[in-house]
């Protein structure tokens, strides 16, 4: 248990982040820990690198909406600072705490507390003895026993109240290290790509390493380091855990078509506008912004409520059910008007209120539009037919 939120033992996997003020700087820090937490962290890690940072967290915890965790590098007394400050948990790095007794002082008083340590391996900063045993190079066998070495100081008090990270920023490296280390401990693993670098690019590297451990059953919470507002760090876990089916969705799920030349608006541009307009909107549905009404509805059935483009209008449907034409212009604001319509009243609901009839006819009028542009056989497949067949009998 970090706080109040439980870490695995078949409990839901959590999403963390970290924040890059001054802990010192209590206002500046609790108000990005209440963005993070809105954005999707259940759990936020907060540096205690001096006292007056410890100070801070004294400060903060009370008020803060999620558990905190207290990140510890080389000074061990910063981390009994950061426990009599209150911390819900602490993430120490074995490579730079390296004396036995003050790593066993930091968990028997962790014991006594009934908080626990993130045993957090980092592949830039390994114990340099482990290093050299394994050929002058980082490799998964020696981030594994790193973290062993460090549980194993932890049994010498009876402290077991661990989840474990071995975190590198090459991806095979990663993977590897975490599946060799599910295969020697039942901890919790704290899964994450370090200093995977700024999006695009981080975002890719960090859901290539999380994704693939997460669709092998391992991981029990994650991280997204990115150089970038830790906003979107927390934000990409919560998507990437809803992606996956392994948290019940909290926000829209936006689909949208890659566009074509059928394409009646910008979809693009439509798309974008729709995800800034529903933001942070706590609207747990599947929401789809098609490019034309040809195959757009059939394409986003599923869809709780989606818009597809028609002759300078969207057709607007609810699971299915063609229900409104709107403007180009207003798409986008009545997409969320009637997201949040069916959020509260239910789609049936918000079927009920309209003429579906009229909003079909339309519809199809917009389609038979469109595919006479295109003609009946766009694709000339009866010629194309024929050229198979007498290739075929040659």
């Amino acid at each position: 248990m970090v706080g109040n939120v439980p870490v695995g033992g078949g409990a839901p996997i959590t999403v963390q982040s970290m924040t890059i003020t001054k802990t010192a700087d209590v206002e500046g820090t609790l108000q990005q820990i209440y963005a993070l937490a809105a954005a999707g962290a259940d759990i936020v890690r907060c540096t205690c690198n001096e006292i007056a940072a410890a100070e801070g967290l004294a400060q903060i915890i009370p008020r803060s909406p999620v558990p905190i965790v207290a990140d510890i590098h080389h000074q061990y007394r910063m981390a009994l600072a950061a426990l009599d400050a209150g911390v819900q948990c602490l993430r120490l790095n074995p490579g730079n705490i390296r004396k036995p007794e003050h790593i066993k002082l930091v968990a028997q008083e962790c014991k006594d507390r009934g908080i626990p340590i993130r045993i957090g391996v980092n592949g830039g900063s390994l114990d340099p003895k482990l290093y050299e045993k394994y050929g002058g190079r980082v490799t998964p066998e020696a981030m594994v026993e790193s973290a062993q070495q460090e549980l194993a100081y932890f049994e010498e008090v009876g402290f077991d109240n661990v989840k474990i990270s071995v975190k590198a920023s090459s991806v095979p490296l990663m993977i590897e290290a975490y599946r060799q280390l599910a295969d020697v401990t039942d901890h919790p693993l704290h899964l994450g790509v370090t200093e995977a670098g700024p999006p695009p690019v981080g975002l890719l590297k960090g859901t290539a390493g999380l994704a693939t451990l997460l669709a092998e059953g391992i991981g029990d919470t994650i991280r997204y380091s990115l150089t970038a507002d830790p906003v979107e760090e927390a934000r990409a876990g919560r998507q990437l855990l809803e992606a996956l089916g392994l948290r019940e969705r909290k926000n829209v799920d936006l689909i949208a078509c890659p566009s074509c030349g059928r394409a009646e608006i910008d979809v693009i541009q439509i798309a974008q506008d729709a995800m800034a307009a529903f933001g942070d909107r706590e609207i747990p549905l599947q929401v789809a912004v098609m490019g034309c009404v040809v195959n757009g509805p059939g394409e986003a059935r599923d869809a709780d409520i989606g818009i597809a483009a028609g002759n300078k209008r969207g057709h607007l449907f609810v699971k299915g059910r063609n229900v409104a034409v709107v403007p180009e212009d207003e798409m986008v604001s009545a997409l969320v008007e009637w997201a949040e319509f069916i959020h509260a009243h239910g789609a049936e609901a918000a079927i009920a209120r309209v003429d579906t009839a009229k909003a079909e006819r339309e519809a199809e009028r917009d389609r038979a539009v469109l595919l006479a542009e295109q003609g009946d056989d766009a694709n000339q497949s009866e010629q194309r037919v024929d050229l198979i067949r007498k290739r075929a009998s040659l």
